[in-house]
């Protein structure tokens, strides 16, 4: 996987804590430097964290999927795409102000899932992990903190944007794998 593949799947995972961040933003109000740090180390942490855990569970089970791996990696970054398209056309209103861990915690989690699932394929893929869910982690960080400002100054109006287009990069590099291995691209 090239850099440049990777630098677009980072910045379609961070779409989801980057609206949220916008949210958290919105919610707050003003904001400073540590509640733009704080998002950006929880979601870009989380971002980093589930990656590596999908890798681990997918090279377990590599050797016995290596056949359809390549519709795997399909399916999950389409359905994990889709699903953010979803619910950039939801109505659902933005995330409290707090930035307390209790509050945090779950939205991390949350944001995160869908890179779990491109952890499994990364490992069907064979990509080099570390600098991976290095190189996903930072940019959510940098996204996260940048979301969180946007909220306080432009509102709610790029969440859902922001979702979409993260849906959509997702779904095009599932695409762009499938036919890749069927020999239609690349």
């Amino acid at each position: 996987m090239s850099l440049w593949e990777l630098f677009i799947i980072a910045v379609g995972l961070s779409m989801d804590a980057f609206a949220v961040s916008i949210c958290k933003g919105l919610s707050a109000g003003r904001t400073n430097w540590k509640q733009m740090l704080t998002a950006g180390l929880w979601f870009g942490g989380f971002q980093a964290l589930m990656p590596l855990a999908g890798w681990l569970l997918g090279t377990g089970f590599q050797s016995l999927i290596t056949t359809v791996d390549h519709w795997i990696a399909f399916f999950l970054l389409c359905l994990i795409g889709g699903n953010m398209v979803r619910e950039s056309r939801s109505e659902e209103d933005c995330a409290d102000g707090s930035f307390a861990a209790k509050a945090m915690l779950p939205l991390a989690v949350a944001t995160s899932i869908d890179a779990l699932a491109v952890g499994v394929t990364f490992a069907f893929l064979r990509v080099a992990i570390l600098p991976a869910v290095l190189f996903i982690g930072c940019t959510t960080l940098a996204l996260s903190a940048a979301g969180v400002k946007a909220g306080s100054v432009f509102g709610a109006r790029y969440r859902a944007r922001a979702e979409l287009f993260g849906g959509l990069v997702l779904i095009l590099m599932g695409v762009k794998i499938l036919l890749e291995h069927l020999g239609l691209f690349g």
